[in-house]
């Protein structure tokens, strides 16, 4: 019984910490956001002007009440009037969602 207790603890201490882990890589993000998103959106920590003013930075966009993976990856599928059509591959939106949040800790 003890050791029965003592694999399920232990199962679920790695499930745990497998959600924990994040959703991409952020340096892959940041250098795909400084290549395509830059064109429009600030994108490095610290830039507050866009180059388009219409365009939110990143920043903003990472301390945003509520802001999540899962939010991002919604803003990130959907279509917006102003965007050119970059089509992001799976793990292109997931390096760029986590480059974003990882803004969240430079504020």
């Amino acid at each position: 019984m003890r050791q029965t207790l003592i694999a399920l603890a232990m199962l679920l201490a790695m499930q745990s910490s497998s959600m924990a882990q994040e959703v991409g890589d952020a340096a892959r993000g940041a250098t795909l956001a400084t290549t395509v998103c830059a064109q429009c959106h600030a994108v490095r920590p610290g830039e507050l002007r866009s180059p388009d003013p219409m365009a939110p930075n990143f920043s903003s966009i990472a301390t945003t009440l509520g802001m999540t993976d899962r939010a991002l990856r919604v803003w990130l599928q959907s279509s917006h009037p102003t965007m050119p059509n970059y089509v992001l591959s799976p793990d292109e939106s997931n390096n760029v969602i986590a480059y974003i949040l990882s803004l969240k800790s430079e504020r």
